[in-house]
């Protein structure tokens, strides 16, 4: 019996255990083992919203899997040894495997300024989400401060502009917001953010963060009723505890196929993977980590036929940011994340950004049915493509 044992069950995790027990379920030789440290699935796309005080469908991971010949195994990981091929979950039960899917992501970076840690709140998870949101609905004014100016900042600035209005919302980051999208689409967006009566101030570093406010680089500080932090990641210890070779932010680097340059029987998938392709190393995101996955599957399955697996290759589509319910600009990118001159806004862009959030979850469904339907979209001609 091949063990096939995969960490983390975000939207990679899914997809990969999906895509796998598709390819495999004719297959009496092949086991399948999914780890999450909870039952729900967290729709990480979507935290911004639960962050506003809106309430989301549950979504359960074991609901997803059954008929799957998968076993769920709810635990922390605490330890791998890839020398003996195990991992050890809660530090109390050991799994053995064959081959490792790890596809362990990553949580905010709340360590690298003064008092993050301790008075700023973050996106990590939907509890972490809720928490921000029942102190949202305690305040009857006041200033809310988001530190980042990336897309979730963005977005989670709008949603919470739009959701509170009677308070005040103020975006600060060291990089004008959108300055990847073109000069048409950042303009876009920053008048949807104007409409909603989000301040938004670039160009400053935030050097501390403390009960009432943040600290300025110089020395200006900013009262605020409550932050969220949601710039930088990090991604777990394990791997490098493991002997696995990582960068320098700790990812698994991989080789073309997407197995560990160190240890071949390990895949590493979406964030916490360092995945290089002729434009540079993938960033992480949605877009890029859900086909990381779907390659890893196809590629798990050619090696249980004693092929060897094909190089990865993924160009990027879009840069989608939803400003609120009823407004989103979604930059159309060159396959190196460059902007083209297209973008949509408004309801239609909407729309089409609610898409992009509400596919993942119905995509394991249709993966199982059809498992091939993820190999031939991002490798057609060998070539990078959408």
């Amino acid at each position: 019996m091949k063990e096939v044992l995969i960490l983390g069950a975000g939207y990679t995790g899914m997809t990969a255990a999906a895509g796998l027990a598709g390819r495999v379920k004719r297959r009496d030789d092949v086991h399948i083992t999914l780890v999450n440290p909870q039952t729900r699935f967290t729709e990480r796309l979507r935290l911004h919203q639960i962050a506003s005080g809106q309430t989301l469908e549950d979504l359960h991971i074991p609901d997803r899997l059954t008929s799957t010949g998968v076993d769920f195994v709810k635990g922390w990981v605490t330890g791998i040894d890839a020398a003996a091929q195990t991992v050890r979950i809660d530090d109390d039960v050991t799994l053995r495997y064959d081959t490792l899917v790890y596809a362990l992501g990553s949580v905010t970076d709340t360590a690298g300024v003064p008092g993050v840690d301790e008075f700023a709140y973050s996106l990590t998870s939907g509890q972490d989400a809720a928490m921000l949101a029942a102190h949202l609905d305690r305040m009857a004014d006041g200033t809310v401060v988001v530190a980042g100016g990336g897309l979730t900042g963005v977005e989670s600035a709008a949603e919470i502009a739009e959701q509170h209005p009677g308070l005040d919302v103020v975006l600060l980051s060291r990089q004008t917001p959108g300055s990847m999208m073109g000069a048409k689409a950042r303009a876009r967006l920053h008048a949807g953010l104007n409409r909603l009566g989000v301040q938004v101030r670039a160009g400053v570093d935030i050097v501390k963060v403390m009960a009432d406010g943040v600290a300025l680089a110089d020395g200006e500080v900013i009262a605020a009723q409550a932050v969220l932090w949601t710039t930088g990641v990090r991604v777990s210890p394990l791997a490098v505890a493991a002997g696995l070779t990582v960068d320098d932010r700790g990812r698994i680097v991989t080789d073309e196929s997407l197995r560990s340059v160190s240890h071949p029987n390990v895949y590493a998938v979406g964030d916490a993977a360092a995945i290089r392709q002729g434009y540079g190393v993938i960033h992480g995101t949605c877009q890029s980590g859900i086909p990381t996955a779907m390659h890893a599957a196809a590629s798990i399955t050619r090696e249980l036929k004693g092929k060897h697996p094909k190089a990865f290759r993924f160009g990027y589509v879009h840069q989608p940011v939803s400003l609120g319910r009823k407004d989103a600009v979604i930059q159309f990118t060159r396959p190196d994340d460059t902007p083209r001159r297209f973008y949509l806004a408004g309801w239609l862009a909407a729309a089409y950004k609610e898409t992009v959030s509400s596919s993942p979850w119905p995509t394991f469904r249709l993966i199982r049915v059809f498992p091939w339907l993820g190999s031939a979209t991002w490798r057609r001609g060998g070539r990078s493509t959408r």
